[in-house]
C-alpha cells in the first residue's frame, strides 16, 4: 500500500512548507528544468497538489492521496488514483516521466522503475529529484523522522542506491546534478545547481531508456 496517511491529513502543513521555503523550493525546480524536455508529453508520478508538475506545463499526474489528488484536479490538472508499482497507463505513452521526492514513499523501488520503463517511449527521460540520504540534509531528515509526520514513513535513499535501482531497470546516459547548499532556513535566494553530488542536499538524476 501508498503511504497515503499523513498526505491526507497534513495537506495544508505540505503546502506551508513551499511557502516558507520558497527559495528552497525555486532551487529545486531550476535543477529539475535543467532535465525537463521542452514541448513533450510528460507525467508526474506523485504529482501531490502540482507544485512540480505547474512549473513544467506538465498535465498528467498519478496520486494515491485523495487530498492531494483532489487538490489537483481543483487546478484542472489529470490525475490518476493509482500507485507508482502499478500504473493504468499505455506501454510507451510518455515523452517523459518526472518523480520528486517520491521514492521515499515507494514501497517497491524495483517495480515501480520498471512501470516507468514500460510507459516511456523509446529514448524517453526518466527525471528523479530527491533528498540524498548520505548529504547534511538528508541525515539531519532521518534523525528528525520520528517527529515529522512525512519523514516517519519515508525511507531515503543515497545516490549510489537510485543509480543503482535504474541501471538495473535497464536505464542508461545516467546524469546527476545537486542543489541546496547549507542550512534550509539560510537560503535566501535561488541556488545555482552543480554537476554531480556529495555536496548539495537535493539530487536530480536523469536517465533514458535505450532504444535498443
Amino acid at each position: 500500500m501508498a503511504r497515503t496517511e499523513p498526505f491526507d491529513k497534513y495537506l495544508n502543513e505540505y503546502e506551508q512548507w513551499f511557502k516558507e521555503y520558497s527559495f528552497v523550493y525555486q532551487s529545486e525546480i531550476e535543477a529539475l528544468r535543467h532535465f525537463i524536455p521542452v514541448g513533450k508529453r510528460g507525467i508526474e508520478i506523485g504529482i501531490g497538489t502540482g507544485r512540480f508538475a505547474i512549473p513544467f506545463n506538465i498535465r498528467e499526474g498519478v496520486e494515491p492521496s485523495k487530498e492531494m489528488r483532489n487538490f489537483s484536479l481543483r487546478l484542472g490538472l489529470t490525475v490518476y488514483d493509482a500507485i507508482a508499482e502499478n500504473l493504468p497507463l499505455s506501454n510507451e505513452s510518455y515523452d517523459f516521466v518526472l518523480m520528486v521526492t517520491t521514492i521515499c514513499f515507494i514501497d517497491d523501488i524495483k517495480k515501480a522503475f520498471n512501470e516507468v520503463h514500460r510507459i516511456l517511449k523509446s529514448n524517453g527521460n526518466f527525471i528523479v529529484g530527491f533528498v540524498d540520504k548520505n548529504s547534511s540534509l538528508g541525515m539531519k531528515y532521518e534523525v528528525l523522522k520520528e517527529h515529522n509526520p512525512f519523514y516517519r514513513i519515508a525511507t531515503f535513499y543515497s545516490v549510489d542506491n537510485v543509480r543503482h535501482f535504474l541501471t538495473e531497470g535497464k536505464f542508461t546516459n545516467i546524469e546527476i546534478i545537486q542543489t541546496i547548499f547549507g542550512e534550509l532556513d539560510q537560503i535566501k535566494e535561488v541556488q545555482q545547481f552543480k554537476e554531480g553530488y556529495g555536496e548539495g542536499g537535493f539530487v536530480v538524476i536523469k536517465a533514458d531508456k535505450s532504444s535498443n
